[in-house]
């Protein structure tokens, strides 16, 4: 299975630890093989097949927020033990800035967690935001402003306990989202909510309905 970057590193230092503490203590030997495969388990990398429409989850997890703010709908996403903590992009976009802020490390799942260290994505209509969490609080993101995004493409992953949240774009309400506190998502391939994207220049005009049948390739 692909192994998202960084994981082989924090497997083979559990491993070699292990491995030199196997003469003095058979537990401890154990102990350490253990976490190596246990850092490869947080770091696997399944494939994804996204959705053609809607607004996609970032992360694979509980969704653990759902709140308005300035005009706008942000859901989050908590990461626990067991789930990929690989994170994939909402809808296809270009990335316009990535703004890196440190701060507290609270645990994912806290209230408190909004004053985390965290990485913002801003993708122009929406933006995703990595948290980290209180373990190992590695933030890996893998884009730079300037670059194009496929709908439910990598975007980084956050090593251990964490939370990704989504603002998402401007006239979407609460209303209607297709997920709801406490639901398991998962990223690139559950949506969150519906988003009509078909181009400005692709809808209907009754006074021009033959032109654009055949600039958006239909008829």
């Amino acid at each position: 299975m692909r192994i998202a970057p960084g994981g082989w590193r924090y497997a083979v230092l559990a491993l070699a630890l292990g491995m030199l503490a196997w003469p003095l203590s058979t537990l401890a030997g154990a102990l350490g093989t253990g976490l190596a495969l246990g850092a490869l388990a947080f770091h696997r990398d399944p494939e994804r097949r996204p959705p053609t429409s809607g607004v996609l989850a970032p992360a694979d997890g509980r969704v653990s927020v759902v709140r308005e703010e300035r005009g706008r709908v942000r859901v989050g996403v908590y990461m626990g033990v067991t789930d990929v903590h690989v994170n994939r992009a909402p809808m296809a976009s270009r990335v316009e800035d990535t703004t890196h802020t440190p701060g507290a490390n609270r645990p994912a799942f806290s209230k408190e967690s909004d004053r985390n260290e965290k990485v913002e994505i801003d993708c122009g209509t929406f933006t995703v935001v990595q948290i980290a969490g209180a373990f190992a609080r590695r933030i890996h993101s893998s884009v730079r402003p300037g670059d194009v995004l496929d709908r439910g493409e990598r975007i980084g992953h956050i090593s251990f306990g964490s939370r990704v949240d989504v603002l998402l774009p401007t006239g979407i309400d609460r209303e209607e989202l297709h997920v709801r506190k406490g639901d398991r998502v998962v990223a690139g391939e559950t949506v969150i909510a519906a988003l009509d994207e078909t181009p400005p220049e692709c809808e209907r005009d009754p006074h021009h309905e033959s032109a654009e049948r055949s600039r958006c390739g239909s008829g």
